[in-house]
């Protein structure tokens, strides 16, 4: 089953509405829905890595316009909207004492989690609720969300068809390392605050 969602991603990623169909994906992921980018990101680019640089500059874009969506979001619709996904992530709890970080190191958990598989909406929505400076998130999702679709476009660029390989061979195990590491991250967070 996995197989054939693979292949159908990769038949998806070569249609010509691709493009806007990773940006409203890398829109809506940065501020409420679930699954990253990552996911459309990569087959795209080994369909056509001629385009990978402008694939992760959509990408890019488009992550960093709806983590404004999710900074809107966290400052201005925190009862109604922002509360209830933190409370799904299961960060409710956490908030002021997570509130005390941000204060100092509000820029430097915007970058690291925005390079990270941690749910970068979170941090969308944290960094609103929180008044982290506009352009110090602002600054800090674009270098972030930058280096984390660039670093993985390079890579399928210089090494595409040997990196494509090894996914279609292992792509069961890279499912269970990704899931692995997005647990991990949650548990990280959750033992850090």
């Amino acid at each position: 089953m996995l197989t054939r969602l693979y292949t159908h991603v990769m038949d998806l990623a070569a249609r010509r509405s691709a493009l806007r169909w990773l940006a409203g994906i890398s829109f809506i992921e940065s501020s409420i829905f679930p699954i990253p980018p990552d996911v459309m990101l990569i087959p795209m680019i080994l369909a056509n890595r001629k385009r990978a640089f402008l694939i992760a500059g959509v990408c890019t874009i488009a992550s960093v316009l709806g983590g404004l969506a999710g900074y809107a979001i966290g400052a201005l619709l925190w009862e109604a909207v922002g509360a209830p996904l933190i409370e799904f992530y299961g960060y409710v709890e956490k908030m002021d004492h997570f509130r005390t970080y941000y204060e100092e190191w509000g820029a430097w958990l915007v970058f690291t989690f925005g390079i990270t598989p941690f749910p970068y909406k979170v941090i969308t929505i944290t960094s609103g609720f929180t008044e982290l400076n506009l352009m110090t998130f602002f600054m800090a999702s674009v270098l972030a969300r930058g280096l984390r679709f660039y670093v993985v476009a390079g890579l399928l660029y210089w090494f595409g068809e040997p990196i494509r390989g090894f996914i279609e061979r292992n792509l069961g195990l890279l499912t269970i390392l990704f899931v692995v590491g997005l647990f991990a991250g949650f548990a990280a967070i959750k033992l850090w605050l």
